[in-house]
């Protein structure tokens, strides 16, 4: 299939993802055209998803990459290390589990490039039609870390996020968790970028079991996780 010209890199980080991987590629397929590169990380699985991958790349004529990174650091090392591959002049990471349709990538990529306002911004999913207890957490993460950095935060975990290639710089010392999305929100607001929210249809995961907090435990250990970083976070922004 003749490829679009395009200036759209997503990272999309793999961890012990085999399950979810055939539905992934079926997404990638439908949009590859419009990307100008789609890196996918092994972030140091201990499963098959790197040979799925491989497997993947090898069978079809695509714009996919594979990087390999041996051991897990962290979700926020994982794209990271994409985005020190990445050759777009315009750069989103989103989630292996799809429960962000790839092709609410692509329609905030469209939103993006249309945006000719003057002003610098980023884009970022915003969920809807979630459970009450998941909005709940959300909006009360959200208070904390807005009050924390006197900063208007909301839904700092969605995806995609999405900016152009010369806010990399502001992306300098970021965590290697999933506090990257609170860093990279922040990094953007004190650097008087525009945050631009996008609608997203936020869906269950299918398949394997999610990294960030999917259950009831799991969100406290991710809050505890969030609170700690907040406080370092605010300690060295006032050096």
């Amino acid at each position: 299939m003749p490829k679009k010209s395009s200036n759209l890199s997503l990272i999309i980080p793999c961890y012990n993802e085999e399950d979810n991987l055939p539905h992934l590629f079926d997404k990638i397929l439908k949009i590859q055209v419009e990307c100008h590169e789609i890196i996918l990380v092994d972030n140091g699985s201990t499963d098959d998803t790197s040979k799925k991958i491989e497997n993947f790349i090898k069978n079809y004529d695509c714009s996919t990459k594979l990087l390999k990174i041996k051991t897990n650091i962290g979700y926020g090392h994982g794209i990271i290390s994409g985005l020190k591959k990445a050759s777009g002049q315009i750069i989103a990471w989103t989630h292996a589990d799809l429960q962000t349709d790839l092709q609410d990538v692509i329609n905030a990529y469209q939103l993006f490039i249309s945006n000719t306002q003057n002003r610098s911004f980023v884009l970022k999913g915003k969920r809807i039609r979630r459970n009450l207890f998941d909005s709940i957490f959300t909006n009360f993460m959200s208070t904390i870390s807005s009050v924390a950095f006197n900063l208007k935060l909301s839904d700092v975990n969605a995806q995609p996020k999405m900016f152009p290639r010369e806010f990399c710089k502001y992306l300098n010392n970021a965590p290697n968790d999933f506090a990257l999305d609170l860093f990279f929100l922040v990094q953007a607001l004190k650097n008087d970028y525009d945050v631009i929210d996008f609608p997203v249809t936020f869906k269950d995961r299918s398949y394997g079991i999610s990294k960030g907090g999917g259950s009831i435990l799991g969100k406290l250990k991710l809050s505890l996780r969030t609170l700690s970083y907040i406080y370092k976070l605010r300690y060295s922004l006032k050096k």
